[in-house]
């Protein structure tokens, strides 16, 4: 199972560069080429300064994506294999939960975000969504709702690079620094963290859970990002709803226009099949 698991995501990989069907493909946001090195290296919940014994890892990198092949439950075989091999390290790609994780990735906001929240409050779901230093310095107003109406709030880093083409000091400050600024300026201690691109490596997920988080990966997404490409809706709600499993981790753009339009008659669709939407910590 696990060398299939294996085999899936360098087939997966191989495949994105010719469209694979399900290869999900993030955006490259602007990112800074120089970061500053300071306190902030510090971890966020100990205040240590945080030290890897990075000979005894691996840095090869993982560019995730859980691929087709499912078992009995509809749960992608990949992040079942997966999360047993990198669970240790706080990695989340199936919850141990029957319900699904509703998250969303906001590097910029493109006009949905409030009426997605808007959808949100009306089914009471509550979600996760993962933002750049970027966002939260462009729509604190937003950011402030996400959170006065019971959502978590992620850490997507500051600058969204690759984790494993930066130095280990570079990714430790790109978590740090946004930290640091929601922290200060909403007074609100981020605990769960997305890869961007969801490039990651043994050392990358052992560094993330030594600076107190869960590095939240994901067991459905599609390509919804494309704001010049959207996805059908007919089409993204019966995938959406057909790939439905216990454990789910959702990931979806709030930038998509589609799933803005769809996204009520999803969740009703997944509270039919007997689902419940929980947060994770």
């Amino acid at each position: 199972m696990k060398k299939q698991g294996v085999l899936l995501i360098l087939l997966c990989f191989v495949w994105s560069t010719a469209g694979c069907g399900e290869r999900y493909t993030e955006p490259a946001y602007s990112q800074e080429e120089t970061l500053v090195r300071g306190e902030d290296s510090l971890s966020p919940h100990t205040g240590a300064l945080v030290t890897l014994d990075t000979e005894r890892l691996s840095s090869e990198q993982v560019v995730w994506g859980p691929g087709r092949e499912t078992d009995d439950e509809n749960r992608p075989t990949a992040c079942v294999d997966l999360q047993e091999k990198y669970g240790r390290y706080g990695a989340v790609f199936l919850t141990d939960e029957d319900g699904i994780c509703l998250t969303f990735d906001e590097g910029y906001e493109n006009g949905y975000t409030a009426s997605i929240l808007d959808t949100l409050q009306e089914e009471q779901v509550s979600a996760v969504f993962f933002v750049t230093l970027d966002y939260v310095k462009k729509e604190p107003e937003l950011v402030r709702r996400m959170i006065d109406e019971g959502h978590v709030i992620g850490n997507h880093t500051a600058y969204h690079p690759n984790m494993t083409q930066v130095s280990l000091d570079k990714a430790q400050e790109n978590i740090q620094i946004l930290h640091d600024y929601v922290r200060e300026n909403f007074d609100y201690t981020m605990t769960l963290f997305r890869n961007p691109e969801g490039a990651f490596s043994e050392q990358v997920l052992a560094m993330t859970r030594e600076m107190g988080y869960k590095s939240v990966l994901w067991s459905f997404a599609y390509n919804d990002w494309n704001v010049q490409e959207q996805p059908n809706p007919e089409n993204a709600l019966k995938k959406l709803t057909d790939r439905m499993h216990p454990g789910a981790v959702y990931l979806l753009h709030a930038v998509s226009r589609t799933n803005d339009q769809i996204l009520q008659q999803w969740i009703q669709n997944a509270k039919a099949a007997g689902y419940e939407f929980i947060l994770l910590s």
